[in-house]
Order: C-alpha cells, then sequence, then structure tokens
C-alpha cells in the first residue's frame, strides 16, 4: 500500500430486492435477511464513525431485476457517506447509473474478467479512482456470474491485467470464507497486492476485531465486513479504532 492511501474499513450492505442479506459462500439459496430499511442501516454505520460504505447488488449479480436495488442506493447515498458499488456493473449503462446517482466509485467483476474493453472504458470516461475490480476466487481460480462459475485464471494472472489496464483498486474475496466467518485471507490479499501493485481491501470471512487489525498490519488497502457487524461478533466502532491502533496489533481500547 503506497504511503499515501489510509486504511480503510468498508461495512458492507447487501442488497436483494431491495433487503439487506447476507450470502453464505456467495450461495444465493443460503441467504439471510438482516432488515428491508437500507437507508436506517446506513445511518446507523454514519453514527458509528463509517465514512464509506460497500454495497453489494447481489440482484444485478444474479441476473435477477435490480430496481428495488437502485432505489435502496439512492437511500443510502442519501445519508451522505462514500458508497462503493457493485454487482451486476457489466456495460456502459450500468457502470454510468450508479456514478450519475452519486457513488463515488463502482467496482465490476464478471465484465472486468470477460471484457476488458468494458474497463478501458470506464477508466478513460471516469478515470482510476472511481472505477474498481472485484476478484472472488474459489480454490485458486477466479469466480465470475455472482461466483457460480469458475474460470482459467488465477488470482495473480487477473491483477496483473487489471494492473496493466491502469486499475488501481481491486476487493478480492475468497468465496470459501464469505458470510461464513472463519477468518480473512490476509495472505493472499498480500500476495496479490504485491504481485500487482494494486491497492487491494480484503474481504471474506472478517468475524473479530483481530481480522481488521491483521489486515491492517499486513499493509493492506482496507477490509470488508459484512456479516460480523449484523450479528454482533464485531463492533464497527472498534474496527474503526482499530485504524488508530499501532503497527505491532495493541487492540484499541
Amino acid at each position: 500500500m503506497t504511503p499515501d492511501t489510509p486504511f480503510t474499513v468498508f461495512p458492507a450492505i447487501d442488497l436483494r430486492a431491495g433487503k439487506i442479506v447476507r450470502l453464505a459462500q456467495g450461495d444465493p439459496t443460503r441467504q439471510t435477511e438482516y432488515g428491508d430499511d437500507p437507508r436506517k442501516q446506513a445511518e446507523q454505520f454514519k453514527a458509528e464513525g463509517a465514512e464509506w460504505i460497500h454495497v453489494i447488488n447481489l440482484s444485478g449479480a444474479f441476473g435477477e431485476d435490480a430496481a428495488a436495488n437502485l432505489k435502496a442506493l439512492e437511500a443510502i447515498l442519501s445519508v451522505g457517506l462514500k458508497v462503493e458499488f457493485g454487482g451486476g456493473i457489466r456495460d456502459e449503462e450500468t457502470i454510468r447509473v450508479p456514478l450519475e446517482m452519486g457513488a463515488e466509485r463502482v467496482f465490476l467483476g464478471t465484465a472486468a474478467i470477460q471484457n476488458p474493453a468494458l474497463v478501458d472504458w470506464a477508466i478513460a470516461r471516469y478515470g482510476p479512482s472511481r472505477i474498481a475490480a472485484d476478484i472472488g476466487v474459489r480454490d485458486g481460480q477466479v469466480m465470475v456470474k455472482g461466483w457460480q462459475e469458475s474460470t482459467p485464471l488465477t488470482m495473480l494472472e487477473a491483477g496483473s491485467r487489471f494492473r496493466a489496464q491502469g486499475l488501481e483498486w481491486c476487493v478480492l474475496t475468497d468465496v470459501h470464507r464469505d458470510g461464513v466467518g472463519t477468518g480473512v485471507s490476509v495472505d493472499s490479499a498480500l500476495e496479490l497486492q504485491t504481485a500487482s501493485g494494486l491497492k487491494v481491501v480484503a474481504s471474506g470471512g472478517v468475524s473479530s476485531l483481530e481480522d481488521v487489525i491483521r489486515v491492517k498490519n499486513a499493509g493492506l488497502a482496507g477490509v470488508i465486513i459484512g456479516r460480523a457487524l449484523y450479528e454482533g461478533s464485531l463492533s464497527l466502532r472498534a474496527a474503526l479504532a482499530a485504524k488508530q491502533s499501532p503497527v505491532d496489533g495493541e487492540m484499541p481500547v
């Protein structure tokens, strides 16, 4: 991570049909619902000190009607936090709409892998600070279509390609760990960041304050936290306080 890149904690709001949900290991049949008021959730995150929210349009990722999620995005944006938005971002229109609504950044998953020309267009149009890649990895292979289909690409191959195209930011999710609280894969995220030069945000499996501190101390650009916040195993205030903790891993008070 470059010295001028602050470590960022991203609380996550995953949307499906306008409701807040979490999936276990990206499986659309293993869904837990956590509420139907995304604006209220965003307000809570703001009250706890968040600066960013990571919003995932699961309906878009699965090819479902995403209208309710765009309405939810509008409500989240009205709270006044910075928002990064992804899921089903697969053409110029789905890039343009959330950015024009006020999202700071969009992240491309399937399209970034299958349509490199779209990445080139997006960077030329909006700049690298507003476009990010989203890599989901299972058993070493990059996944697409809402993490339901594997590709021949490895994590490092994808990262190298994205950086060569001019991308600066990348979310890396270990699909096996996502939504099941088994601990975040710091080693993989650090390997990707070191090899590619991308600013890598670790996602998937965060379950404790120790996970957040490990990601920070590794020098990664940020961490995304979802289920742990909703189920109370980690407080957002504590995670945000960890940003200020010493690099030796001392726990914040």
